[in-house]
């Protein structure tokens, strides 16, 4: 009988393939500090059975159009906006997630971010490293404090709930806003439910980690940034088109916000004339919310083990759409 075959564009952690080999014929081709491109990941499709990817990779009509044999699609991240769930569900394959597993990684860096953009981590070692500093002069590269001050989440998931313990830890008054109201949270945290244009309004940090969806694509735009205090910083970590780009610029060229911590973007890399490159207001980070070398592991060992599940015809633990399961 054939062995279901897996692709892995990727580099991931050797243990996910070691999981995936006991069961499958892998394909794993790993470029050194780099990535597959995706045309060359299409033209291997062909007799492939199982995917196991990183969110850059568009599971969407026309890569399944060239996959007539793929059954399973493993994210190695907790969001699935690459997934069209539309044409995955006509075509019936399934889909899975990586949740949990990053979420307290993913919290250090939104908060990590934060402090950077307030206390302008970044440009102070700049300014170090080019041999810049020759004396302690007053107000040299003065920041924002952050202990005791108002944050805003925007998104009150796993993640923005452990951004909101990190907060508290720093005496901050925790503002969210979220598709529903979270009385969980609220009964064993100090944090306070507000609606949205309040949370910008009062808010001296704004942190965005709503996953994007249709309803949430540039949630964050010019009435929304306009509405903001003079001395703000947006922080976002979650998906870069939930916050409109075009408008973010120009809010911090015209000095509506203080500044913004950026791990993503609506077009990703960044190109290196983008403005963000050039504004010293505003910390950029290259997508690496969910990067330590422990938490890539285990996302890879839980992507890998979703799909050997599904592969094996068991359900796999972190499926996005279980409608299309049918015992694969």
């Amino acid at each position: 009988m054939r062995k279901a075959k897996v692709y892995v564009p990727d580099t991931v952690a050797v243990e996910a393939i070691d999981i995936l080999r006991q069961d499958f014929e892998v394909v794993y081709t790993p470029k050194e500090n780099a990535v597959t491109p995706l045309s060359e990941l299409l033209e291997r499709l062909q007799d492939v059975d199982g995917l196991l990817v990183y969110p850059r990779v568009p599971i969407d009509k026309n890569l399944l159009d060239q996959a007539p044999n793929l059954r399973v699609v493993s994210n190695i991240a907790v969001g699935y906006d690459n997934f069209d769930l539309s044409e995955m569900a006509k075509q019936k394959v399934v889909g899975t997630h990586t949740p949990d597993v990053l979420t307290e990684t993913t919290a250090d860096l939104a908060f990590g971010l934060l402090l950077a953009a307030a206390r302008r981590i970044p440009e102070a070692n700049a300014f170090v490293k080019s041999g810049q500093w020759h004396a302690n002069v007053p107000n040299l590269l003065a920041g924002t404090d952050v202990y005791g001050r108002i944050i805003g989440i925007v998104g009150m998931g796993r993640i923005g709930t452990a951004v909101a313990r990190r907060a508290l830890g720093f005496g901050m008054r925790v503002l969210y806003y979220n598709r529903r109201r979270r009385s969980d949270i609220e009964n064993t945290m100090h944090v306070h439910y507000v609606h949205l244009d309040h949370l910008l309004q009062t808010s001296d940090f704004v942190v965005v980690l709503t996953p994007l969806t249709e309803e949430t694509v540039h949630l964050i735009g010019r009435s929304q940034l306009e509405q903001m205090k003079p001395d703000a910083y947006l922080i976002n970590v979650a998906r870069g088109k939930v916050v409109d780009e075009q408008a973010l610029i120009f809010a911090l060229q015209n000095g509506w916000i203080r500044g913004a911590g950026l791990d993503v973007y609506e077009n990703e890399p960044l190109p290196s004339n983008h403005p963000f490159l050039h504004m010293n207001q505003v910390v950029t980070l290259p997508h690496i919310g969910s990067s330590t070398v422990e938490t890539r592991k285990a996302m890879a060992l839980l992507a890998a083990e979703n799909l050997r599940c599904a592969l094996l015809g068991e359900k796999p633990p972190h499926m996005v759409n279980p409608e299309v399961w049918d015992g694969k």
